[in-house]
């Protein structure tokens, strides 16, 4: 009997030796953070050197060339209705995802010498919303699947952006809301976008190549602060909310927060580590290229001892990109670059060449549209409409998209 308990004991120790190794064995697959870095499962130094696949799932009027009547998807959608018809646009919204991203895009991001990808979507994906020709059965997963399968394939890292959250969390277009971030304030909002972000880390959970989960993108614009500061006090208990329900089904990934104000103040910030697997994001456009340019970001980042990198950037000219980039680098901050892809030319690594009479489309937007009889007036002709957005459809693909390699260079990329 002495000689059974022995024998009992000891195998309950190698059990329990080896689910432990196994569970190490398992987490150290992934990335994480240590210090202001992050490593790699082997030990090495991660530093984020990547794209934003902008506008593919969060469409952006800017990039249809569109100015502030037709700046976010609803007001886009409105307008592409009113010319070609709710049917048509519903289906071309469907090719829209299919054919913007594609395998080829993903194998010529890794071939520039990029690690990292940035997937900006929208929360409605996950919901049965009316949104880019679904209203149930969202096809949000099965999307952002197929292209983390790619770059699974290529090595490439992804991190997952809500970039436009439940009750919009900016307050202007970029987040396709109603003008103010009422997730800040609205608390079936927070519900649903806490809920969001647990069935998107639960699906991931095990996902290795997925680098992390950026939470909220640019939340809290400066136009509400001198009335609504205390908007930017919501922020840390809504990231700490989320948080607390991505760890109860993923405990593998790291969670990025970004700050209020487009991403450049933290100063909300009061527990800094309330999580072992945090970092900070950033985002800055249109500044001079100095070290004081940046370093409001390097002394945060200093403070909390945890990895701080620019998660959008860019617009801007070749020899700003140069000088940003390598400022960047000198200070230990990755970088994501905005966007991939768009119809605007250079500032991106690839042009979709503008269609013929796409101007006809732009000018119909710019127009007064206030009521039917207007819209009437100014509607032009659908045919014409149809085609253009039609051959949008075509040129956006991989092969019928134009190499910016001088973009490319600067981002110390091969094009």
């Amino acid at each position: 009997m002495k000689n059974f308990i022995y024998l009992f004991l000891i195998l309950i120790t190698l059990f329990g030796c080896q689910s432990n190794e196994t569970k190490t064995q398992y987490t150290d697959r992934f990335l994480r953070v240590e210090g202001p870095d992050i490593l790699k499962p082997n030990g090495e130094k991660f530093l984020i050197q990547g794209i934003n696949l902008g506008n593919w799932l969060n469409p952006e009027g800017y990039m249809f060339l569109f100015g502030a009547e037709a700046a976010s998807y609803r007001q886009i959608n409105e307008a592409f209705c009113e010319m070609a018809g709710p049917d048509f646009t519903k289906n071309f919204w469907k090719e829209f995802k299919k054919n913007y991203i594609t395998e080829d895009d993903i194998k010529y991001i890794k071939e520039t010498g990029m690690n990292s990808i940035r997937i900006p979507f929208h929360y409605k994906l996950f919901t049965n919303e009316d949104y880019m020709g679904l209203d149930a059965s969202h096809d949000g997963f099965e999307l952002i699947d197929q292209v983390v399968k790619w770059c699974r394939q290529q090595n490439l890292y992804v991190i997952l952006d809500m970039h436009d959250a439940p009750g919009g969390q900016t307050g202007d277009n970029i987040d396709d809301s109603y003008g103010y971030p009422w997730l800040m304030e609205d608390e079936e909002s927070k519900v649903l976008f806490c809920d969001i972000w647990r069935q998107v880390s639960e699906h991931y959970a095990n996902d290795t190549i997925i680098l992390g989960y950026d939470l909220l993108n640019e939340p809290i614009a400066h136009y509400f602060m001198e009335d609504y500061a205390h908007l930017n006090d919501s922020l840390e208990p809504l990231y700490k909310r989320c948080v607390k329900t991505i760890r109860a089904v993923d405990k593998n990934h790291i969670v990025l927060l970004g700050g209020a104000q487009w991403n450049g103040n933290f100063s909300m910030f009061k527990d800094s580590k309330f999580d072992d697997k945090l970092m900070y994001t950033c985002h800055r456009y249109w500044c001079d290229t100095l070290q004081t340019d940046i370093q409001d970001f390097v002394q945060f980042r200093d403070s909390v001892n945890l990895p701080i990198y620019m998660g959008e950037t860019g617009e801007n000219t070749h020899q700003w990109i140069a000088g940003w980039t390598r400022l960047m680098e000198r200070n230990n901050i990755g970088w994501h670059y905005w966007p991939y892809k768009k119809m605007v030319p250079e500032s991106c690594m690839m042009t979709i060449p503008t269609p013929e009479n796409w101007d006809i489309i732009v000018k119909y937007t710019k127009q007064d549209r206030a009521t039917f009889a207007k819209i009437r007036e100014v509607r032009p002709d659908q045919q014409t409409v149809k085609k253009a957005m039609t051959t949008l459809l075509e040129n956006m693909k991989f092969k019928n998209c134009v190499k910016n390699e001088g973009y490319t260079l600067a981002l110390g990329m091969k094009p």
